[in-house]
């Protein structure tokens, strides 16, 4: 969090040199200051409105926000993103169409006696296929004795840095399809810890408190 910023405190700033700053400059700043805080009151408000429906609402796609929370490493922000963007009001077939949606699915290339592949296809949800890839680090971290846990680290492990990047991809689209699952079939990934919503809200105090 910056400090309050006013005229006062500029003007009493010097540059480098031991200058003052230039009434343009200073200016300049505080109307920087002032657009950063209305972003701030913005977000802030959109996240106490979220947390509202997140405790009190009963529509179907914010049940499924609340199924997601009570996985270990599935924060506030991923699954309103997950739910919102994909699950939420997406019928998914099968888990070849979810990792289309997503932009995860490989491809291959293949002429005359070269087989290869050229990477995932990037042509779906940018933000979902950004924030997959973050939660599944995060599964990593908190989820390790998870099966896919487990199958990252025995693959991947033991890899170079650009191996267990290529890999965080894979386990991104095999988690993916785990949440899937679990949100439609109530089938928790193999290994992974549930908590309730009330525990996770008390470790965010703490840490927040500590930070």
């Amino acid at each position: 969090m910056l400090a309050r910023l006013s005229a006062a405190l500029l003007a009493g700033l010097r540059t480098w040199d031991a200058q003052p700053l230039t009434p343009e400059l200073q200016k300049r700043l505080l109307r920087e200051y002032a657009r950063w805080c209305f972003a701030d009151r913005q977000i802030k408000d959109l996240e106490n409105e979220r947390a509202h429906r997140i405790r009190a609402s009963e529509e179907e796609p914010v049940e499924k926000v609340r199924q997601l929370l009570k996985l270990r490493g599935i924060g506030a922000n991923s699954s309103w993103l997950y739910v919102m963007e994909f699950f939420g009001w997406r019928r998914i077939r099968n888990r070849r169409q979810l990792g289309a949606l997503a932009g995860l699915t490989p491809t291959p290339f293949r002429s005359g006696d070269l087989d290869h592949e050229q990477g995932i296809s990037k042509a779906g949800n940018r933000r979902l296929r950004t924030m997959a890839v973050e939660i599944a680090w995060c599964w990593l971290q908190y989820q390790p004795c998870s099966a896919l846990s487990q199958w990252y680290q025995k693959r991947f492990g033991a890899s170079n840095s650009r191996q267990r990047r290529i890999g965080i991809v894979a386990l991104a689209r095999k988690l993916l399809v785990g949440l899937w699952r679990y949100l439609e079939a109530g089938e928790v990934p193999v290994g992974a810890v549930t908590v309730d919503r009330e525990t996770k809200r008390r470790a965010r105090k703490t840490a927040a408190v500590l930070t």
